[in-house]
């Protein structure tokens, strides 16, 4: 029977706490609503992109977005398989889902989707490992050992059992980084581990109502030493999971406090949905980052015509996000 092992330390709940916070936040703002589809996209893509650049690939942010948009681009066709998969994945989550639970079969069918048409032998899709596997450093030194094959399925249903009937007396967000340690600690497959516990932990979390577009996967990304020293803080005989919590939190609260800031660009006070295309987003966050912004410098920001700069300009005015100031040659818009 599987049974996570922590410490609700000062540090633990006070990360959970803002996190809360901040979410509450996020989905109490008026203007999230009209965000919502942005920032969903953005969420995909992000995730798409720093999940398989973790395990190496190569493609850009940029290139992930072209090949979401159905855009032929110049890559390694296993590259782009990698990320085709894992956007399709993150598209469907609810085919990994039955009656409100995650089942063994779920699993297998979660990582041959991942994995589909880029591993060595396209027999090990879906399929549990049956040798043993090491979990190494850039050197070379094996820094972990998963256990025995013939452990695998068992563990992998005890831990599924835990989800299914135990999980939810805790945070979602702490059983989330639960599983996604106890996944990568097991190791089921021969390849693509990574990758299946990351979008395990993500379609938990939307079973769970967790309903905040973002990415952990780019706080991962964004130092992959760290990453792996948070799995590998994990004591072996204790399976004390405290140390990679703090860090798994951590993460959460990087993420969503990006998306906090971009709902703070709205002017205080405002208490009904705005209605915001993507330009006009772009220009908020133009200012947000810069403290204003010119016709010429939104017509270079959206590549378009200086009369639809004035256009996206002016429906923000006529919103009451942004002021005009200056005169002439000289005009500039700032956040009202």
């Amino acid at each position: 029977m599987f049974n996570p092992c922590f410490t609700y330390n000062h540090e633990l709940v006070n990360k959970l706490l803002k996190i809360n916070s901040i979410r509450d936040f996020i989905v109490n703002a008026p203007v999230v609503l009209e965000m919502e589809v942005s920032l969903k996209r953005e969420a995909l893509l992000k995730s798409a992109h720093h999940s398989t650049a973790i395990e190496g690939n190569p493609l850009s942010l940029n290139q992930v977005n072209e090949l979401a948009k159905g855009i032929k681009i110049q890559g390694q066709k296993r590259a782009m398989q990698e990320v085709l998969n894992y956007l399709n994945v993150l598209k469907n989550m609810d085919k990994y889902i039955d009656d409100g639970k995650i089942t063994p079969k779920n699993v297998l069918k979660l990582h041959e989707n991942i994995t589909h048409y880029t591993l060595k032998y396209t027999y090990l899709e879906g399929q549990y490992r049956s040798e043993p596997v090491y979990v190494v450093n850039r050197d070379g030194d094996i820094v972990f050992t998963p256990p025995n094959a013939n452990l695998v399925p068992g563990q992998i249903e005890d831990l599924l059992e835990w989800i299914n009937n135990s999980s939810g007396d805790l945070n979602a967000v702490i059983s989330a980084g639960i599983i996604h340690y106890e996944f990568v600690r097991i190791h089921p497959f021969i390849d693509g581990n990574g990758r299946t516990s990351r979008a395990l932990a993500a379609i938990y979390l939307y079973l769970r109502g967790f309903d905040v577009d973002f990415t952990l996967d780019k706080y991962y990304h964004s130092d992959r030493q760290a990453y792996y020293d948070a799995l590998n803080s994990v004591d072996q005989k204790t399976q004390d999971l405290t140390d990679w919590l703090l860090y798994f939190l951590e993460g959460f609260l990087t993420s969503i406090d990006e998306i906090k800031n971009r709902i703070m660009l709205f002017p205080v006070g405002t208490t009904k949905k705005i209605k915001l295309s993507e330009k006009m987003l772009k220009i908020l966050e133009y200012i947000h980052l810069n403290g204003s912004i010119t016709n010429s410098e939104v017509q270079k920001l959206l590549k378009i015509s200086r009369q639809g700069a004035y256009k996206d300009l002016r429906n923000l005015m006529d919103k009451g996000i942004i002021v005009k100031k200056g005169g002439s040659r000289s005009t500039y818009y700032i956040l009202k």
